[in-house]
Order: C-alpha cells, then sequence, then structure tokens
C-alpha cells in the first residue's frame, strides 16, 4: 500500500461532519520543533506513524480552507475529503531542508485538489481540461453575476483580451454557462415551505476567487521551483545561512552563524551576499 493510501484511511471525514470537523479543531497544532523533527522523520525514514500526526495537525486548515468554496453547491465533506487528499500529498512531497513550514508548502497542493474536484463535478466545467479555460469559466462565472445574464460585444471582447483567450471562446463558454444557470437556479414549487433553495442563492464568499488562485499557484509554482534550483547550485553552508536568514520564521542573527560556523559575523555577511547574488543571477535567468 502506498504511502497516501495508507494515510488516507486515518483521516478522512467518518461519522457526522459537525464531529469531524469538531476532532480535526481538537488536534493540537505542532509547535516548530515538533513539525520539523516529524517531517524530519517522515522524510528520511518513511515512517507512517509521523506522517499521520503532520496530516492530523493540520487537518483544521483543510475546513478553513474549504469554507471558502461553499458557493459552488458541492458538499462541504467532499470539498473536505478533496483538500485532505492535497494535504497527503504535500505531507509527502515536504522537503523539510528547504527552511519553511509545512502549512506554507501545503496550501497549494489542498486548494489544487479542491479545485480538481469543482472542475470534476460541475456539469459546464468538464470542457475545461487546460487551466486557461478554468481560468475563462472562473473568471466568466464572477463577471457574470455582476454583469447580467448576456455579454455585450464589448464586454466580450474586454474579456478576451484580459484573459488572452478568442472572443468565440468567451461566447461558447457563455452559452454553456447559461445553459447550465438555467437549472441551476431552478426552484422545486413541489418541495414544502415554499420550494427548495437552490445553490445559487448562496454564493461563495468572493474574497475568495479560484482564478486568482489558480494564476498565483502557477506563479508560485514556478518561483519556487527557480528558488529551489539556485538553492541546490550553492555550496551547504551558504545554502544554510541563506535558509536561517531568509526561509524560516525565526531568523537567525548573524552573531547566530558566526557561532555555529566558527567565523566572523561579517564574514557571515559576506557569503550571505554573494549567495544572495547568486541566487538573483540564477532565477532571473531561468525567468
Amino acid at each position: 500500500m502506498n504511502t497516501i493510501s495508507h494515510i488516507k484511511e486515518m483521516a478522512l471525514p467518518i461519522g457526522s461532519l459537525d464531529a469531524y470537523i469538531q476532532q480535526a479543531y481538537g488536534v493540537a497544532t505542532l509547535t516548530e520543533e515538533e513539525e520539523r523533527a516529524l517531517t524530519l522523520k517522515f522524510y528520511e525514514t518513511g515512517d507512517l506513524e509521523a506522517a499521520r500526526q503532520l496530516v492530523m495537525a493540520h487537518l483544521r486548515f483543510v475546513v478553513r480552507i474549504a469554507n471558502g468554496y461553499l458557493g459552488y453547491g458541492l458538499p462541504l465533506s467532499d470539498l473536505i475529503q478533496e483538500g485532505n487528499i492535497g494535504l497527503m500529498k504535500a505531507v509527502k512531497r515536504f522537503n523539510p531542508h528547504m527552511g519553511v513550514r509545512l502549512v506554507s508548502f501545503a496550501i497549494h497542493w489542498i486548494k489544487a485538489e479542491m479545485h480538481e474536484f469543482i472542475i470534476r463535478n460541475w456539469r459546464v466545467v468538464k470542457i475545461a481540461t487546460t487551466k486557461a479555460q478554468r481560468k475563462l469559466f472562473f473568471n466568466l462565472r464572477h463577471a457574470k453575476k455582476e454583469i447580467g445574464v448576456s455579454f455585450t460585444q464589448e464586454e466580450v471582447a474586454a474579456l478576451a483580451e484580459e484573459l488572452q483567450v478568442s472572443h468565440k471562446d468567451v461566447r461558447e463558454m457563455e452559452v454553456r454557462m447559461y445553459a447550465h444557470d438555467m437549472a441551476f437556479d431552478a426552484q422545486d414549487e413541489d418541495e414544502d415551505e415554499g420550494g427548495s433553495v437552490a445553490p445559487a442563492y448562496y454564493l461563495e464568499d468572493m474574497r475568495f476567487s479560484p482564478s486568482q488562485e489558480i494564476e498565483h499557484s502557477d506563479d508560485e509554482d514556478h518561483n519556487r521551483n527557480n528558488l529551489y534550483n539556485a538553492l541546490e547550485d550553492l555550496d551547504p553552508r551558504s545554502r544554510d545561512i541563506v535558509a536561517a536568514r531568509w526561509l524560516v520564521d525565526k531568523k537567525a542573527t548573524l552573531e547566530d552563524l558566526a557561532e555555529r560556523y566558527q567565523i566572523s559575523a561579517e564574514r557571515v555577511r559576506q557569503i550571505e551576499k554573494v549567495a544572495l547574488a547568486k541566487l538573483k543571477n540564477h532565477i532571473v535567468a531561468l525567468a
């Protein structure tokens, strides 16, 4: 059984959703030292108990993120489950030597799995198979709520230019969205108490924009990969100094590092300056 499948059995919602959320928030968060010890143990030995503890301690973050996507008419429990899968993938891929906290790394994976779930389960979005098409869908859905049922030619032109797609792509997606929304907004008059409430009446919190999340995650992936590649080109001491000075929550002082390496604080500053210049040149070259 692979790592994710094994942890999945221990971390997905069981029983009532309220009870699960209560239990998720009841798990104590890890201190930076505890987290580092567990991530190192899993990274170096593949210890599944360490991975389980890391997943359990971060379940509350998945619940918090999932609440931002409620307006798509999808069950919160399903969103949480997909987010948990993203969390497990993050735990499996996390490198503790990069000097960042697990939650910062995991947020991208959690949101990515939730976005994929929304894409798979919205009828209209099944045509959106590329990131560009997904951005078009989420942007049009947001714009449609603000503008109305049908876009004018000027609005189509503006959206096409902004999203770097053709006018035909905008119109085609609009037609598909409109056909979906007619059914999505329908109200069942046969239901008691004046009919059931359609999902369109509880729209998502627009502080969370999936189209922007996708765009930002692309940029973050690109920048993170460039940074990791650049760090790998540094010698171990320079890499450690840069990580300790810039990539952790509690940053080390020049004096701390001088004592660690038995050199002067000025020498540490010089090494840091040279290393940062190398990183900058490397990243600019890859941009």
